[in-house]
């Protein structure tokens, strides 16, 4: 039987960075979910073992529990296999990453001599982890090998790896770079590229990189292209990066309607930790991911709470990335229940089971404040978002 997803149209919001401004498309957004909007029924046209899979990659599946795809899988695999540049728009949340791996694995495995090599790029070390990991998962058994390439871990130890001609390198913009640069590293290697969350790439001020990236691949390529939006700018990267692509848009609304969103007003700024210090101990708050603007002020606030007795942990900027791999699998599994980030914990990753989203600090623009509150009420579960405004 076919899985069904009920979907709800919102209105939209453009980035306002102002905060009054930015204030207004929140309210809407919670006054939103409360009209009454048009539903449109989504039914799966296909279940896993209907796509000309491999019966290894089948069986992977079956193990992580997947039951029937979801809108953006259902849509993209059938073309991805096909051979065909796609354009996939959704929000984040929404099985983005099985989307392009399931094809892309079976395109290696089925490949007897090893020439098909797969490159991705993500915007954020946690997210080409988590990218990793999802492979590894799906490719048990299978003898495909990755290098995920991304600043903070070991540079020699990864040069070292490339050197084993793997079939997929996972990496960030920057370590990317410099693996070039090096010469450890040549693109033109690479027949199969995906460029995933796209928009939060040009957001934090690689689309010189990117185009860089693109101008080294071979010209005969597959290329598969995923963002939540497509503005001007991310515009001039798919110009040069998709030929004749099919474009999948499952990007419905914002906000998922099980994520109920509330304002906690603070009138002194003094009294502000200790209006959160109150919520954090009421019942309910079971796995809590909150998130503030610097990293100086996301690591004060994770070192105030641990004084004050609560299991947290911080991850940002300025810690290394086995520091922050460490604290984010702790939150994952349930040793910590608090966790504070910055919007490096934003896009893309996927913890299971958070309850709140608490804004302590607001979010540059209305884009932000979706894909953070977007961290709770996934896999069709309840979540709370929850965002301080300063009244002082």
């Amino acid at each position: 039987m076919r899985n069904t997803y009920r979907v709800k149209t919102y209105r939209t919001f453009a980035p306002k960075p102002p905060n009054a401004q930015l204030m207004n498309a929140i309210r809407n957004s919670r006054y939103a979910q409360k009209s009454d909007v048009p539903e449109v029924l989504f039914v799966a046209k296909n279940a896993f073992n209907d796509f000309n899979i491999c019966d290894e990659l089948k069986t992977n599946i079956k193990h992580k529990e997947y039951n029937s795809p979801t809108p953006i899988q259902d849509q993209t695999i059938p073309a991805i296999l096909e051979g065909k540049d796609v354009i996939g728009i959704a929000n984040t949340g929404t099985g983005k990453t099985a989307a392009f791996l399931i094809p892309l694995i079976d395109k290696v495995f089925k490949n007897k001599n090893r020439s098909e090599k797969v490159f991705i790029l993500a915007p954020t070390r946690e997210l080409a982890v988590q990218i990793n990991d999802e492979l590894k998962d799906f490719t048990s058994g299978m003898r495909i090998s990755s290098v995920l390439c991304i600043g903070g871990a070991n540079m020699y130890r990864q040069k070292g790896d490339l050197r084993r001609n793997p079939d997929f390198v996972i990496g960030t913009p920057g370590r990317i770079k410099d693996f070039i640069q090096h010469r450890a590293l040549n693109l033109s290697h690479f027949n199969n590229v995906v460029l995933d969350e796209a928009d939060r790439m040009v957001d934090i001020g690689f689309i010189t990189d990117i185009k860089y990236f693109i101008s080294l691949l071979p010209t005969n390529r597959q290329s598969l292209f995923f963002s939540a939006t497509i503005s001007g700018r991310v515009k001039e990267i798919l110009a040069g990066f998709v030929k004749n692509p099919v474009t999948v848009t499952v990007k419905q609304h914002d906000i998922e309607e099980n994520i109920r969103q509330d304002i906690i007003r603070t009138t002194n700024k003094g009294k502000k930790v200790d209006q959160l210090h109150d919520l954090l101990t009421k019942e309910g708050f079971d796995k809590v991911l909150i998130f503030g603007r610097t990293k100086w002020g996301v690591q004060k606030l994770a070192d105030e709470l641990l004084n004050r007795g609560f299991k947290a942990g911080a991850i940002h900027g300025n810690k290394g990335q086995n520091q922050r791999q460490r604290i984010l699998n702790e939150f994952k599994q349930n040793e910590i229940n608090i966790l504070l980030a910055t919007d490096v914990a934003s896009r893309g990753l996927d913890i299971p089971d958070v309850s709140h989203v608490i804004n302590y600090d607001m979010p540059a623009t209305y884009d932000d404040y979706v894909h953070r509150i977007g961290r709770t009420g996934r896999a069709n579960k309840k979540g709370i978002a929850l965002t301080f405004v300063d009244s002082y």
